[in-house]
């Protein structure tokens, strides 16, 4: 049987889908609820890793209309991790509904399920952490 690949998680935020649309949509902002990532500038982020720092390619792509963001991260070897999201109105938009699918890290397929167990973790505590900032900021 061929491990899962992908893992969605979501959580849901007491501030208003576009509030936290805007938010999370802004590269930017990347580095204050994404563990990993310690710097983001326009098209390149620098990670941490276990392994140490390597800085990557950083595409997010945005969508107001449908508050979606796509994310796509380019390593030096070439490889590419992939992201999508998005925020969801709930009670008539007095609250968001933030999904995050997190496909698996582009690894060797003996390591997919360690990686993706670590990042599932991670994408847990980021989720929080994203819930407190931005219910902190705009309640």
């Amino acid at each position: 049987m061929t491990p899962k690949n992908y893992d969605v998680q979501d959580i849901e935020i007491h501030v208003a889908p576009d509030l936290a649309y805007q938010f999370i949509a802004e590269p930017t902002n990347v580095p204050k609820w994404a563990i990993g990532f310690s710097k983001v500038n326009g098209s390149t982020a620098l990670m941490e890793t276990p392994q140490g720092k390597v800085e990557i390619g950083l595409e997010m792509k945005s969508n107001p209309e449908l508050r979606t963001v796509d994310t796509l991260m380019t390593f030096p070897d070439g490889s590419v991790g992939q992201a999508f999201s998005r925020i969801t109105g709930n009670n008539q938009d007095q609250s968001a509904i933030f999904t995050f699918v997190l496909m698996a890290p582009p690894v060797p397929l003996e390591q997919l399920e360690g990686s993706l167990a670590q990042q599932k973790k991670q994408l847990a505590e980021e989720l929080v952490l994203l819930k407190r900032i931005l219910e902190r900021k705009y309640n």
